[in-house]
């Protein structure tokens, strides 16, 4: 069965622009197209476009993807450059998971202190260290990670 970029776009939840613009930019040499020009994409292009979507989500550049994609069309011969990409991208990932969970435990830390200063004024949150048993057990008990000791 054939689709066309519409129908790609519907599926894949993006806009028909971001197909015509990975074409262009060599991501997608694995397309048909019709006699009069038209894109016309087949059941295995699918995998193709959920991976270019997997690396553009995690932050691989176009041009790193159209990297890749060229090795894929070279053959066997690639398979080891292949897997350092996707070993690099995956220390990026989780480099990059890294800082976004001390951003969330500083969040979470926000809004209990918020939340604590809402319940219970201002008062109690600023004179932690009075009532440092009561907040030490309110922390505990909400599992969040406090960096620095009060």
């Amino acid at each position: 069965m054939q689709y066309t970029i519409a129908q790609v776009a519907k599926k894949y939840g993006m806009t028909a622009h971001t197909l015509r613009y990975y074409d262009k930019e060599g991501l997608l040499p694995f397309v048909d197209r019709t006699e009069s020009g038209i894109r016309s994409f087949k059941e295995s292009d699918f995998e193709w476009l959920a991976i270019i979507t997997c690396l553009k989500q995690t932050g691989m550049p176009v041009k790193q993807i159209r990297e890749f994609i060229e090795l894929c069309q070279k053959g066997e011969s690639t398979i080891e450059k292949r897997l350092k990409i996707f070993e690099e991208q995956k220390k990026s990932i989780a480099q990059q998971m890294d800082v976004l969970n001390k951003h969330l435990d500083k969040i979470n830390f926000k809004i209990w202190y918020y939340s604590t200063a809402k319940k219970h004024g201002i008062d109690y949150v600023q004179n932690q260290k009075k009532y440092k048993d009561e907040v030490k057990k309110d922390i505990d008990s909400k599992n969040i990670k406090v960096s620095k000791k009060f």
